[in-house]
Parts: structure tokens; sequence; C-alpha cells
């Protein structure tokens, strides 16, 4: 089994190119997904967020309010290793556990860990090899403010919270551009999973 981590900035793409993964035959885990997953309510990670942060951050339902959490982590950075330290340990802990089970499903699998914070949370010791997804930073901008409705200002300073680029392309195994178009960008990524099935 070969554990792949999958990097890059926000909004650089890493999603799509994880889903082309997929596609060629990695087993993915998305570690966004799992941050979900461990925060829903009534679990203890979700009790935690509520005790450090208020009930501010919830929606209606009970749920966490992503995008009001994020307006108060991402412009305090001692807020943000807060949060961290109550999320980080439990998406370790079920990143751990699938990728165990994946190996024992096929131990000649390639697993695909899509984790923003590949090299801040220190997992980079934890994969085999690193893939870092890059783009421009108006691109990333620009999809902030499609996806995640930001404002230029908003959308900077989630940028700014992260390891800037040039150091993440640094310590890269590969690199993926991802502003190329789609048939080029599954061309890059069908190559460099089948190198890997060749080890």
């Amino acid at each position: 089994m070969m554990l792949i981590g999958l990097t890059g900035g926000v909004a650089t793409g890493k999603s799509t190119v994880a889903k082309m993964f997929g596609r060629c035959g990695a087993v993915v885990i998305d570690a966004d997904q799992l941050a979900r997953e461990v925060v829903r309510p009534g679990k203890p990670a979700w009790r935690d967020i509520i005790h450090a942060f208020g009930t501010g951050v919830l929606n209606p339902d009970r749920t966490i309010n992503r995008r009001v959490l994020g307006s108060i982590v991402f412009s305090h950075s001692g807020k943000r290793r807060r949060l961290e330290r109550i999320i980080h340990p439990r998406v370790a802990r079920e990143q751990q556990r699938l990728t165990r089970l994946a190996a024992k499903t096929d131990p000649d699998a390639v697993v695909l860990y899509d984790v923003p914070l590949l090299f801040e949370a220190g997992i980079d010791a934890r994969v085999d090899t690193i893939i870092v997804v890059t783009a421009d930073r108006e691109t990333q901008i620009a999809r902030l403010g499609k996806r995640n409705g930001l404002s230029r200002s908003e959308a900077l300073r989630r940028i700014r919270s992260q390891m800037p680029m040039k150091r993440k392309c640094r310590l890269a195994d590969f690199l993926l551009d991802g502003t190329k178009d789609t048939r080029r960008l599954k061309q890059d990524v069908a190559k460099i999973y089948e190198g890997f099935r060749s080890l």
C-alpha cells in the first residue's frame, strides 16, 4: 500500500484532482469530509467547539456554521490553533483507520489523502509521497468569491492563513497545475497514478 498526501493552497483545485485520482482507481480520503463528520452535533469535537467558541457558531439545526466559525478563526491565529487542536487529532485517527482498512482490502492500494493542512499539521511525516496542486493567487481569490461568497479581503485572509505556496512547492515530490484545462490535468494525474501503481 502507498499513502499519498495531496495538498495545495485553498481553492487551487485539490478536490478536482482528488476526484481524478479516484477515477483512476485510488482510494481517496478527504480530510475536509472527515472534519465535517467529527463535528456533527453531539460528537465530542462539537461539544469542545461550543465550549471554546460559544453557541453563536451554530446553525438553527445545531450543526456548526462553518462560515461563522471560519470568520472567527481565520482572523485570529490563536483561535485557529485552538480549533485545530480540537479537530486535527480526531481527523488523524479516522484517516489512519480508513487507511488500514484500505490496505487490508487491497495490499497494493494507492491511498490518496486529500488534506489542505498537510504541512501545517505535520502530516507530511506520515505519507510516502506528496503532491501539491498549485494555482496563482488571483485564481484562488476568484474561486473563493464564486464558491464561498468571500470578499477579496476575506479570501486573502484565508489564503494567508496557510503556508505560502512557494514553500509547499519546494517540499513537494510532484506538482500539478490546478489551472490547467481538464483534459490536460487528467493526463497528468493518470501518468502520476500509473507511476505509483508500477511501484
